[in-house]
C-alpha cells in the first residue's frame, strides 16, 4: 500500500533516462508516492509522465517502445548535408527541430488526461503552505541563456508574463531537453530556453521546504567525492573542455559532495552510455532499467528517514 509520501528529484541523461524509471519502481515497490517531482532533460521528461499519473510499469513499455533515432528530426535545409547543418546551426541555433519529441511527449501526456499545468496543480491541504506559483506535481529545470539565469517552471512563468495555468506541459519539457547547438532553442517571448543541464543537471534542494517527508535524488551515474573524475589537461583542446566540464558541472557538485546529499540520493550506475546515443539498443535499456531497480532496492535496504531528520537535521 502506498502510504508514505516523498518529493523526487532526477537528474537528465538522454537516452540514459529509462535507469530512472527502474529506481522509481523500486520506490513505488517499496510503497512510497510521490507529492513533487522536479527534473532536467530527460529527468524532466521521465518526470512529467510519472507526474501526470503513467504508472512505471506502462513507462517502461513506453520507454522501450520509444524509436530515439526520431528525435534526430531535420528540416529541409538539415538534409543538404554539412552546409545545411552549418545554415541551421547559425540562423536556428540548433540542427535538430525537435518538434517529434514535442509531439509524441504531448500525446503521452494527453492520453493521460493532462495538457498545461493546470491539470497538474497540487489540491491537497498541505499545498496551502507553499505559495500559490509552486502550487503543482511538476517542476521542469531549464537554462535561460537570454538572461544567464536557470529556470524553474512552472514557478517562474510569471517573470515572462505568463500565467502558468495556460502554458503546456510538452512545451516546457522541450525546452529542458534542448542540448545546445544540438537542438534548437526554445524561444520564450524572446528569451532563449535550452537544456537545464547548463545551470543545474541536479536540483536536488529544489524541494526543501518540508520536514515532513523525504526528497529522494536519483542520479544517473556512480556514487563519486569531489576527487574521482579528473578532467585531463595535457593540451589546449582537453584544456577547454576540462573548463567547459567544469562550468557544467560545479554547481551541481557542491550539492552532491556534502554527505547529506548522498544519504538522500539514490547513485544508478549507466554503464557510461553516450547521453545521445539514439541508436541504443533494446539490450542495453534493459540493463539500465535494471541497473535501476538494483540500485534503488540497495538504497532502500538502509533508508532511515528518522535517522537521516537526526543526523542532518531539517532539509
Amino acid at each position: 500500500m502506498a502510504d508514505k509520501l516523498c518529493d523526487i528529484v532526477l537528474e537528465g541523461g538522454g537516452v540514459k533516462g529509462i535507469a530512472l524509471v527502474g529506481a522509481l519502481q523500486e520506490l513505488e515497490t517499496a510503497g512510497y508516492t510521490h507529492c513533487r517531482v522536479a527534473g532536467t532533460s530527460a529527468g524532466a521528461i521521465v518526470g512529467s509522465l510519472f507526474a501526470a499519473g503513467m504508472p512505471v510499469s506502462d513507462m517502461l513499455e513506453t520507454m522501450k517502445n520509444l524509436d530515439y533515432t526520431k528525435f534526430r528530426d531535420e528540416s529541409v535545409i538539415d538534409r543538404l548535408g554539412i552546409p545545411g547543418k552549418t545554415l541551421s546551426f547559425f540562423f536556428e541555433k540548433g540542427i535538430y527541430e525537435g518538434n517529434y519529441f514535442r509531439g509524441w511527449l504531448a500525446g503521452q501526456l494527453e492520453a493521460l488526461g493532462v495538457r498545461t499545468f493546470a491539470d497538474l496543480k497540487i489540491t491537497e491541504p498541505w499545498a496551502e503552505k507553499l505559495p500559490p506559483q509552486q502550487r503543482y506535481k511538476l517542476v521542469v529545470v531549464v537554462s535561460d541563456v537570454s538572461r544567464g539565469r536557470l529556470v524553474r517552471l512552472p514557478w517562474d512563468y510569471s517573470e515572462y508574463g505568463l500565467n502558468p495555468d495556460e502554458q503546456l506541459v510538452a512545451d516546457a519539457v522541450r525546452a529542458s531537453m534542448s542540448i545546445p547547438f544540438f537542438y534548437e532553442p526554445v524561444n520564450l517571448k524572446g528569451n532563449y530556453l535550452v537544456d537545464g543541464v547548463l545551470l543545474s543537471n541536479f536540483p536536488i534542494g529544489i524541494f526543501d521546504t518540508t520536514n515532513d517527508w523525504p526528497t529522494f535524488g536519483i542520479k544517473l551515474s556512480a556514487r563519486a567525492d569531489a576527487f574521482s573524475k579528473m578532467n585531463p589537461v595535457t593540451n589546449p583542446i582537453n584544456y577547454g573542455v576540462a573548463i567547459i566540464s567544469t562550468m557544467l558541472s560545479a554547481h551541481d557538485q557542491m550539492h552532491i559532495d556534502d554527505p547529506c546529499t548522498q544519504k538522500r540520493t539514490i547513485f544508478v550506475d549507466t554503464f557510461n552510455v553516450n547521453p545521445i546515443d539514439f541508436e541504443i539498443s533494446k539490450e542495453t535499456q534493459v540493463k539500465l532499467y535494471e541497473s535501476g531497480r538494483k540500485y534503488g532496492a540497495r538504497f532502500l535496504d538502509t533508508w532511515d528517514f528518522e535517522e537521516y531528520k537526526k543526523t542532518c537535521g531539517k532539509q
